[in-house]
């Protein structure tokens, strides 16, 4: 599959985009804490920004807390009243995610919005610090431990303030070109046979499914929370560093770019929609595109995959659990 193919496949849906600050405007968020991985640069950096722009104590979690600490101070010189928090935590690395939980746990009294949106695209074959194909465990396995470890703090949130939690996945139209081929660590972890597009629709898929099998049992177990993933559209951030265009792609992309780009602050417009929008209460395990909801492909709606994902993502932590002790 060739990049510029895979280019307008997922591309199609960025007509007709509201901002962040449009789909959110007039919403009070002052009485929520909302968690955004991702938030140093791009879309994520942009719903940290609206989320307190609408009154929301956000937290940043950073690789460094040098780099969180300068985002929070662009931030800040926006808007002086910002309530931003910056936590340290690598995503793509389990122990890091462990820190970070146990830390926010003990720090903060109410989570009411998990938004995973921190993401690596296209990149080289290589192995996380767990042994994980990188994007994989970037894009998936740290998001789905994540979850797992906060969700006690946002049970008991909703529970005391009667607010209904929302956990949003940020995942892609690029979830179609998977070959759901996720299910074994050899076949991920396989050098050979890394597509860096196809890895990468893999981790998307995984995004979708996750939240589908979360919502499930939120629901089974009549836990006040609700979880949803959508495509974000092409947002031309540093997500794309590892991809090399050349200069009659670029040419490409100038002559198509209207149509299928969208802007930072049109890209973060369906997460912040997700996020606090009184029209998406009570609505949980759905895929969105541009603020709607849309249906994503065959093997996303697939109870049975998203059962599998589960199973072997809970392998995997357990795998790192036994390698610890």
């Amino acid at each position: 599959m060739g990049f510029l193919e895979w280019l307008w496949g997922i591309g199609s849906s960025a007509f007709g985009s509201s901002t962040a600050e449009q789909v959110t405007q007039g919403i009070d968020a002052s009485h929520l804490t909302a968690i955004v991985t991702g938030a140093s640069s791009g879309i994520g950096r942009e719903t940290a920004r609206v989320l307190a722009l609408r009154g929301a104590k956000v937290i940043i979690p950073s690789r460094t807390l040098d780099s969180g600490l300068k985002v929070q101070q662009r931030l800040l010189e926006e808007n002086p009243n910002a309530k931003l928090h910056v936590m340290e935590m690598d995503i793509s690395s389990l122990d890091s995610v462990d820190s970070f939980a146990r830390s926010f746990t003990s720090s903060h009294k109410h989570l009411n919005i998990l938004i995973n949106n921190a993401g690596i695209f296209g990149c080289p074959f290589q192995l996380s610090k767990d042994g994980i194909e990188l994007q994989f465990a970037t894009n998936h396995l740290g998001h789905f431990l994540l979850t797992k470890l906060l969700l006690g703090k946002m049970k008991s949130t909703a529970k005391q303030t009667g607010i209904q939690g929302r956990i949003i996945n940020v995942a892609s139209n690029t979830h179609h070109r998977s070959d759901a081929s996720f299910f074994d660590l050899d076949t991920i972890n396989d050098k050979s046979k890394y597509n860096r597009l196809v890895a990468y629709g893999r981790s998307k898929l995984a995004n979708i499914l996750h939240a589908n099998a979360l919502s499930k049992h939120l629901k089974e177990e009549g836990s006040n929370l609700t979880a949803n993933s959508l495509h974000p559209g092409i947002v031309p951030t540093n997500i794309v560093r590892y991809i090399n265009l050349n200069t009659t792609l670029l040419k490409v992309l100038a002559f198509v770019g209207q149509p299928i780009l969208k802007s930072i602050p049109e890209g973060a417009s369906t997460i912040c929609y997700l996020a606090l929008h009184p029209k998406v209460k009570d609505v949980t395990g759905k895929y969105f595109i541009n603020c709607k909801e849309a249906i994503p492909s065959k093997q996303a709606r697939d109870e049975d995959l998203a059962i599998k994902l589960w199973e072997f993502s809970e392998e995997l932590l357990k795998r790192r659990n036994k390698k610890v002790t």
